[in-house]
């Protein structure tokens, strides 16, 4: 019996998936705990409908990635610190500090595990940045921290 998953079981199949498995499996279990539906034309046409949807979701959340590149990428956060004589700074800028300033002063908000510091930037003058805004794009954000 085919059946269409609307949720995964493990060992059997994924959320989408559309299998061969045996009937009483798939009516005592798969059915009875809404687990799958059975392979219907009219199923298939609703996951088809389902699947594009979710293709046209995807699309758009790249495209407003990228829109996002193209703002950020004209960008430079500045930030202030306190550092010794020379140019070393008291503490470190950490990406929760350029998160907020880039909420504060451009209005834009994004999440501090996005931007990929390897370390805490420690010392003044400019520091380019990548910020992770998809898995397919990467901006790079200017920071420059001043003397306070």
């Amino acid at each position: 019996m085919k059946v269409i998953f609307t949720k995964d079981v493990k060992g059997k199949g994924k959320k989408g998936e559309v299998k061969d498995v045996s009937e009483g499996y798939a009516r005592n279990y798969l059915l009875k705990n809404n687990l799958a539906v059975e392979a219907t034309k009219g199923n298939m046409k609703q996951l088809e409908g389902q699947k594009k949807k979710q293709q046209e979701q995807e699309q758009e959340i790249l495209n407003e990635a990228k829109h996002l590149k193209d703002q950020i990428e004209d960008l430079t956060v500045e930030l202030t610190a306190k550092s010794g004589d020379s140019g070393r700074l008291f503490g470190s800028v950490t990406s929760k500090q350029i998160a907020e300033e880039l909420k504060k002063k451009h209005n834009i908000k994004i999440d501090k595990r996005k931007i990929e510091l390897d370390d805490p930037i420690r010392s003044l003058g400019y520091t380019n940045v990548p910020v992770k805004l998809h898995p397919e794009v990467t901006a790079t954000l200017r920071v420059h921290v001043k003397e306070a």
